[in-house]
Parts: C-alpha cells; sequence; structure tokens
C-alpha cells in the first residue's frame, strides 16, 4: 500500500507577488509625477513662463497653454492622481492579506505603510522639487499633462457640472471662464511680501504700484483744484500779462475772459516770450511795441477732459496729442481744476522737484517732536505712501477731506479728531477749506 505523500504548499512569493510589487511602485511613480505637476504648475510664474516662451522653449509655451484653464487642469490631475492611488491601495492591501492572510494585521500594515510610501515619495518630495523649480518642471511635465488633460476632458467636465450644481444648492455662484488670480493682485501681494521681507526696496515698490494703479484712478483724485490755479484775465494790460507770466513758477498759464469759468485759451511762457521778441525786433526796439501784444494770439486752445478718466488713459492722452496740460470739468462742464502729465508721473515716481519749488511749500513735513504737519490738500494715497500708513481713501481724496467726513462739519481751527488710529489737528484753515493739519499715531506721544 502507497504511502500518501503530501504536496508542498504553493509559496506565497512567487510571480503574481513581484508583478504586484512592480505595479505599486509604477502606481507610485505616477502618483509623484502627477503630485509634482500639480504643484509646477499652479506655482509657476506665467511671466517668467512667457519669458522662457519668447526665448523659444517649447515646453514653456505648452504650459502656458495648459494653464489658461487652471480649474480643468486641477480637476484632470487630481482625477488621475486619485486613480493611482487608490489603486495602489487596493495592490497593497491585497498583497499583505495574502501575505498575513485576512484579518486587521494585513489590513493595519497596508494602510500604515502606504500612507508613508505615498507621503514621502509621491506627496512631499515631488511637490518640494516642483516648488524648488517652478518654471524648469513645469516646462517638463507640460507636454504629458496636456495629454492627460485631452483624456480626462469628458469625465472631468461631468465633475464639474456636478461641483457646480452642488454649489448652487448652497448658493455658492461660480464663474468658470474667470481666473482664479488677478494678476493685478498678484503682482500687488508679491511686492508686499517682497518688502516685508526685505527683498523689494519701499522706493521700488511705490513705483511699481504706482504704475499699476494707473488704470484704476481718475484725474479727479489727482487734479489741482480750481481754487488753486493761477489764471490771466485775457483783457488786461500786455504788461501785466507778462509780470504775472514771469512771477509765475508754472510754464503754462490758462486765460479767462470775463469769468474764471469762461477758459479761453492757455499761454506758454516761451510763445509769449517769443511773441513779445519778434514785437520788439518789428518796431525797432520801441517801447511802446509791447502795448499792441494780443495774448490771443500766441495762446493755444484749451484742452478739457471729465473728471472720471482714468490716469492709465490720460496719460495716453496726452502722449497722442503732444502736450502736457489739460482742465478738467464736471458731467456740466464746469471747471474743475487742472492736470498735467508730470502730476501723472508723480504717482509712479514720486514728488518731481525743481529750481523753482519752494521747500517750505512741500505738503509734509515732520516736526521736533515727532508729529506731522500736513497740507490739507494733499491726498491720502501720498500720505500713505510717504509714511506707509493705510488710511481709507474711499470717501476722500485729501487729507482735509478725510477729516471733514469724519468730522461731518468743517471744523475750526484748534478742534482735534481721533479716528482710524491717528490724531488730527486743524491748525490752518481759509474759508471753508483746512490748509494745514497736524497729525501722529495714537499710539505715539509727541516728545
Amino acid at each position: 500500500m502507497w504511502d500518501h505523500v503530501a504536496t508542498p504548499a504553493p509559496s506565497v512569493i512567487d510571480t503574481a507577488f513581484w508583478l504586484t510589487c512592480g505595479a505599486i511602485l509604477l502606481l507610485l511613480v505616477c502618483s509623484a509625477f502627477f503630485s509634482g505637476s500639480e504643484t509646477a504648475l499652479t506655482a509657476a510664474s506665467r511671466g517668467k513662463l512667457r519669458s522662457k516662451a519668447d526665448r523659444g522653449e517649447r515646453g514653456a509655451e505648452v504650459a502656458l497653454e495648459v494653464t489658461e484653464d487652471n480649474e480643468k487642469l486641477i480637476g484632470s490631475v487630481l482625477l488621475g492622481n486619485n486613480l493611482v492611488n487608490i489603486l495602489a491601495t487596493s495592490l497593497a492591501t491585497a498583497l499583505f492579506t495574502r501575505l498575513f492572510g485576512e484579518g486587521g494585521t494585513a489590513l493595519a500594515l497596508a494602510t500604515l505603510i502606504m500612507t508613508l510610501l505615498v507621503l514621502i515619495f509621491a506627496e512631499v518630495l515631488p511637490k518640494t522639487y516642483a516648488i524648488t523649480n517652478a518654471e524648469t518642471a513645469a516646462s517638463k511635465v507640460a507636454r504629458p499633462i496636456k495629454l492627460l488633460v485631452m483624456l480626462l476632458s469628458p469625465p472631468v467636465k461631468m465633475i464639474q457640472a456636478l461641483v457646480r450644481l452642488i454649489l448652487r444648492l448652497f448658493g455658492v455662484q461660480t464663474d468658470p471662464d474667470s481666473q482664479m488670480f488677478s494678476v493685478h493682485e498678484e503682482i500687488a501681494g508679491a511686492l508686499a511680501l517682497g518688502h516685508s521681507e526685505g527683498v523689494v526696496q519701499k522706493e521700488d515698490r511705490d513705483r511699481l504700484m504706482g504704475a499699476l494703479d494707473l488704470a484704476d484712478r481718475t484725474v479727479e483724485e489727482i487734479m489741482l483744484h480750481r481754487s488753486q490755479i493761477e489764471m490771466i484775465d485775457v483783457d488786461a494790460p500786455p504788461d501785466e500779462v507778462l509780470a504775472q507770466a514771469l512771477e509765475s513758477r508754472h510754464t503754462r498759464l490758462p486765460l479767462y475772459k470775463d469769468d474764471k469759468e469762461n477758459i479761453v485759451g492757455v499761454i506758454h511762457a516761451k510763445d509769449l516770450l517769443r511773441a513779445i521778441h519778434r514785437a520788439a525786433v518789428a518796431s525797432g526796439g520801441a517801447p511802446e511795441a509791447l502795448s499792441g501784444l494780443d495774448v490771443l494770439d500766441v495762446a493755444m486752445e484749451p484742452y478739457f477732459v471729465p473728471e472720471t478718466t482714468t490716469l492709465d488713459d490720460q496719460m495716453r492722452q496726452f502722449l497722442r496729442r503732444n502736450t502736457h496740460f489739460a482742465l478738467v470739468v464736471d458731467e456740466y462742464g464746469t471747471l474743475q481744476g487742472l492736470i498735467t502729465l508730470e502730476d501723472i508721473l508723480e504717482e509712479i515716481v514720486g514728488e518731481i522737484t525743481d529750481e523753482f519749488d519752494i521747500d517750505e511749500d512741500h505738503p509734509l513735513r515732520r516736526t521736533d517732536n515727532g508729529e506731522w504737519i500736513v497740507d490739507g490738500a494733499m491726498t491720502i494715497r501720498d500720505l500713505n505712501r510717504a509714511n506707509d500708513w493705510s488710511l481709507p481713501d474711499e470717501e476722500a481724496n485729501t487729507v482735509a477731506g478725510l477729516v471733514i467726513h469724519e468730522a461731518q462739519a468743517i471744523p475750526t481751527v484748534g478742534q482735534v479728531f481721533s479716528f482710524h488710529g491717528f490724531r488730527f489737528e486743524v491748525i490752518a484753515r481759509k474759508d471753508n477749506r483746512l490748509t494745514r493739519l497736524k497729525m501722529r499715531p495714537l499710539g505715539i506721544l509727541a516728545e
């Protein structure tokens, strides 16, 4: 009688085991690719990518194309990443079940080991590299990610529609065509962060922010108010016109007839002097030559602009018309003030002074005891930029306007107010205008 020979148990570590291990490893590599790609493409600066693309780098050009639709990009990458992670975890669970049998041990080991592997090799490692080399990594992964987006486009669109429907049920409206970040806000945030970290100098930040803000500000905010405009009466004797033009610090002066609201021209000091020189030469230097001069003959046509014109548009108009001087009117055609190209440039580069500017007339001056003497007509934005303050400018353009708005009345000399973290004292007033104020932060005592 033949003895029964037991057949050996099949080995657990066989070809299927190694194939499963290889599949898990491949899926982890795919997960690392998806994680790194998502970080690289969202963290990469579009400005730097554009610079690379302009130099002929095809990868950067594809990266710009892929990041045009951030919602579709992130949806496709997350879908691919979740698919490979879930599949890798399922295979690992099956593998450990085969090694240790059914039970909690296999499940716990699979969860622990896969969590560590995914966290280290599929999340932290690729994302750290992608953040460190965002533009380079984005250029390298752009082509395969573009193919992935095309392949996963149908399911991603369905997921997007479902997400919007769910958000709509909770009262959240989404705009699929809007960009995730405003370019203006992104640049402004980068400048503010760079300044706070000491990388960007205050002057550089102010200049760049000034240029960015031109499209959001109007001529009304920076114009010289009509009460401060020097004008010449067109009916005045020529010698008085000449004297006023020579005494003025400005080279261009408006001409009015009968009423200061009736601007009939703008005289340039050089044109006036040329006309006087011609008249003097023609008369042989006779003293009465000046009496026959008609100032309107050498005046330019006045150029009027609406007070709601943006600074960006106005600067373009100045450059196109080859002029630096415009009179500002409101919707009824009433004169409100004047603006020059220099005023707009000062919003970018700061105060521009020359040999004719009086230093004592500077709108902001610090006293020996640490307080500030401020011209009431100084704009809040210029004051904030000069001292790195954050006074609000939504309700008023000037410091005097802010005090009047908060006081809900026109204060008298000597009145003191405290708001927005500052102490304001009115020290000079002319008619209904606050011409000079003294101010200091509330947390700082005068020395």
